[in-house]
């Protein structure tokens, strides 16, 4: 009887090692889970809410406009923000109006804000993207010299779900 105890007791340790090695890769390379803090990507996505965010997307194509991406800001902070400029594009923000290339930007998730914001015009340098917050009165992201453009290796992965609060629970715009 020790013996099948002590077998059984093995097998149920290979197989917690075995697990916890398949969550570690798929935390690693595949999906990971984030926090919103704060308000800088209202109302899309609201302040302590958790996110689901692929990491694995970015491996096979480039971030697009429109994408919520997760970025690294430094090396113990996030940020969660929108792709609005892509590698070559000309920025410009007057009074609040985002142009590309000259021509204005429709946004349909942004619905607030100062109307004295500008910025550039400035060509987004290759490799790199002009993000925003939703909510451009309170977020720090590419208008900010301490953000500024983000490379393609700061992107950790692609918002696309949000699972809690449960009532919040869905995929993301």
């Amino acid at each position: 009887m020790t013996k099948n105890i002590k077998k059984e007791t093995l097998d149920w340790i290979k197989s917690l090692a075995v697990a916890v090695l398949i969550a570690l890769l798929i935390r690693h390379f595949v999906v990971e889970i984030f926090l919103v803090e704060g308000q800088s990507m209202y109302p899309t996505l609201s302040h302590s809410e958790r996110l689901v965010v692929n990491k694995f997307w970015y491996r096979l194509d480039e971030p697009e406009r429109d994408d919520i991406v997760v970025f690294s800001y430094n090396e113990n902070k996030d940020f969660i923000k929108r792709v609005i400029g892509l590698p070559g594009e000309e920025i410009k923000i007057d009074e609040g109006e985002v142009h590309l290339d000259g021509e204005p930007l429709e946004e349909d998730y942004y619905t607030s804000g100062s109307r004295n914001d500008n910025f550039g015009p400035e060509v987004v340098p290759e490799n790199h993207y002009f993000v925003l917050g939703d909510n451009r009165d309170n977020s720090m992201d590419s208008r900010s010299e301490s953000v500024g453009y983000v490379s393609q290796e700061q992107i950790k992965g692609k918002a696309f779900f949000v699972f809690w609060p449960f009532d919040s629970a869905g995929t993301i715009d």
